[in-house]
């Protein structure tokens, strides 16, 4: 029986770049890579945190160098989707971190776009791409992306926000979100992962973001809760992420069912799963086995994503019904 439908909401597509791949592009395009095999590369897949992640994360990236590049990344990515049951994927990507080695954002949009204009055609995947400011880098960089962007705003769908939370409060990039909503574009924000939830009701208030991305951390205010529940804001969370950067221990402590129970329209996604160990459908199995999800809880989680996403109406109400005549 093949996965439940579903679609992915928190995916960097940086974050894809599986070890056999990234000695591939290093070797395509004579950049060295300070791991001599593969083997070696995955046994520096072990996080303390956040950061100790985003340094390796970086550091890889520098593989990624053209336009073919790109389209082989989004590409091996869709291929992987397809058999985790995705059928829609709104996919992030970090432009600041490929221009400031050099790589024009053109370069990057078309590459990927390359890939995901044929990704229905040939995977069956429906796609959206959310372009993300670096938290860590200043407000001006965020505004000057932007402004670079511009050229290309009919091929993105909503901006985002990640890298290193802590530290860096929504509230810094007021600015360039006014901008990204006087354009059209949808919102969202890394919110509520290492960050307090002050940091999701600025996301919501100061940003106003259509979608949180983790926000696990909401459970500690219980007022944001009711917020949340309220105005059903989707929260796209990422279990075997948050156990691999340790925000949990194990993914037994995690608080998915607290937050379903909550009636939180919370959905599963995989973030980055070349470093985090598993891809959606992964994460799916493993929330199941660890928590105790029964196929109800995991048909909403799937009907959930669906709800959560940025599609027209229509083409959600059809894959709604995907997910309602599956049976496992």
């Amino acid at each position: 029986m093949p996965p439940i439908p579903k679609a992915e909401l928190h995916l960097h597509i940086e974050g894809t770049l599986e070890p056999g791949l990234a000695f591939a592009l290093a070797e395509r395009n004579g950049v060295p890579l300070p791991y001599a095999t593969e083997d070696d590369l995955r046994a520096a897949y072990s996080f303390s945190d956040l950061q100790s992640f985003l340094d390796l994360y970086y550091a890889l990236m520098a593989v990624l160098r053209t336009e073919d590049d790109f389209a082989e990344l989004a590409d091996a990515y869709l291929v992987r989707a397809q058999r985790q049951g995705v059928r829609h994927a709104e996919i992030f990507f970090d432009p600041q971190a490929h221009t400031s080695r050099g790589v024009p954002i053109g370069t990057v949009i078309g590459g990927l776009t390359r890939a995901l204009d044929a990704a229905e055609r040939t995977y069956g995947i429906s796609t959206r791409l959310i372009m993300c400011f670096l938290r860590d880098e200043s407000a001006e960089s965020a505004l000057e992306t932007f402004e670079a962007a511009r050229p290309y705003l009919d091929r993105i769908t909503a901006v985002g926000l990640d890298s290193a939370e802590a530290g860096h409060p929504p509230s810094k990039f007021r600015e360039v979100y006014r901008l990204a909503r006087e354009a059209g574009l949808k919102c969202v924000a890394h919110a509520g992962e290492e960050g307090p939830p002050a940091y999701v009701w600025e996301a919501l208030d100061i940003l106003g973001v259509d979608r949180i991305d983790h926000g696990v951390r909401c459970l500690e205010d219980e007022a944001l809760v009711a917020r949340l529940v309220a105005d059903q804001v989707p929260l796209t969370v990422c279990p075997l992420s948050n156990v691999r950067l340790r925000v949990y221990d194990q993914l037994a402590d995690h608080p998915l069912p607290a937050m379903l129970d909550a009636g939180l329209l919370v959905t599963v996604n995989s973030d980055d799963p070349a470093y985090f160990g598993g891809y959606v459908d992964d994460n799916f199995t493993a929330v199941r086995d660890a928590l105790g999800l029964d196929e109800q809880a995991l048909r909403t989680l799937a009907r959930n994503s669906f709800r959560a996403s940025f599609l027209d109406e229509e083409t959600r109400a059809a894959y709604l019904k995907e997910v309602d005549a599956h049976r496992p």
